[in-house]
């Protein structure tokens, strides 16, 4: 297997062992938040600023609006209550997205027994729970949810979740079918397309190697994650994608993702190959079609233009496993550091977090 061995060395040149690694002014710590882990990020038209967390210990809210540096429960205290499973409460939020309509979308997504790229819980359900919450941000009020009746969900494991105002879709990466879910907001049917292509599916041999260690669990399976990251331009013409172990950035037009009539084949001849990037989790795209993508190996953000181009934004060892992002209209690009590979399942037991987790920010525009 591909061990990344040359990251190793990539250390070195970029953290001497003699030096004190360097972080850079630039990067704002928007809030801190103990042992809590920040997973989505997303920012409204006016900069509100949400972040939200899985259901780990020690949990307090699975959906926040940060506020001067706190953390308040949104859209109130009763959808964030200790206690899942009564109706109108988080089960286990994953993602969270604002769209061109400033409508927040939250992902609440808790998969059957392996098919979370976090590993598996002892709490996993057999059958996964999944739900799409819509709400107004001029209203703070809940407008709809979407349950996914259509989806199978002993193999779904829905992970991030872009929304297209222009056509009434939401798309969601599916690692756990290694595809992609098309939601029709419309009628609340929804479909799998583009699952198991060489676009979607994680490179086997591509084994992530942090601080000299493998990636593995204790019993030496790799971190692998199928289709994660995803990202649709502000002009809803193209959706991004790419597995977590995979370097290739792939994009297709959304009048195609659209396009019920294509055959799996047909569709998968329109993904496009926009060539080597990185090793990333999170994607977004900002008003001029860049995207940006987070690079745990190299504790970095990158900018990808649409001709090619690839510059890092901003490096500093503060960014362990840089996850979503969020940009604001204040030119900010927002973003939280999620750990993975300092989780105890990824380090035979021991918990080499280091606390507080973090949101950042760094000026972009």
């Amino acid at each position: 297997m591909l061990r990344l061995a040359f990251f190793c060395f990539f250390l070195m040149v970029v953290f001497p062992c003699d030096a004190q690694p360097v972080t850079d002014p630039r990067l704002e710590t928007v809030a801190v938040f103990g042992q809590a882990q920040p997973i989505g990020v997303s920012v409204s038209s006016t900069n509100r600023v949400f972040v939200s967390f899985p259901r780990r210990e020690p949990y307090q809210f699975g959906l926040t609006e940060i506020k001067k540096g706190e953390r308040l429960p949104f859209p109130d205290r009763a959808w964030n209550e200790a206690h899942a499973g009564a109706v109108n409460s988080f089960v286990n939020v994953q993602d969270i997205y604002v769209d061109a309509a400033d409508q927040l979308w939250v992902l609440d997504s808790k998969p059957a027994a392996g098919n979370s790229v976090f590993g598996k819980s002892p709490d996993a359900p057999a059958q996964g729970r999944f739900n799409l919450i819509q709400i107004d941000l001029s209203t703070n009020k809940v407008v709809r949810q979407y349950g996914f009746e259509d989806l199978d969900k002993s193999r779904s494991g829905l992970n991030d979740v872009r929304v297209d105002t222009q056509r009434g879709l939401a798309y969601l990466s599916d690692p756990g079918q290694a595809g992609i879910v098309v939601l029709d907001l419309t009628t609340g049917k929804s479909r799998l397309v583009l699952a198991n292509t060489a676009y979607s599916k994680a490179d086997t041999n591509l084994v992530l190697t942090y601080e000299g260690r493998a990636m593995e669990d204790k019993t030496g399976k790799p971190f692998m994650s199928n289709i994660n990251g995803i990202a649709l331009t502000k002009d809803n013409r193209y959706f991004y994608f790419k597995p977590i172990n995979q370097t290739h950035l792939y994009r297709i037009e959304t009048r195609y993702l659209a396009d019920g009539a294509l055959t799996a084949d047909e569709l998968a001849a329109r993904v496009e190959d926009m060539g080597q990037t990185a090793v990333t989790h999170g994607l977004v795209a900002d008003k001029h079609g860049n995207i940006y993508l987070t690079s745990s190996l190299d504790y970095s953000i990158k900018r990808w233009s649409p001709d090619g181009k690839i510059e890092t934004i901003v490096q500093d060892p503060r960014l362990i496993w840089p996850d979503s992002l969020g940009i604001g209209s204040d030119g900010y690009l927002y973003f939280s550091c999620a750990q993975v590979n300092r989780l105890p399942q990824w380090n035979n037991g021991e918990d080499r977090t280091s606390y507080p987790y973090a949101v950042y920010r760094i000026k972009i525009l």
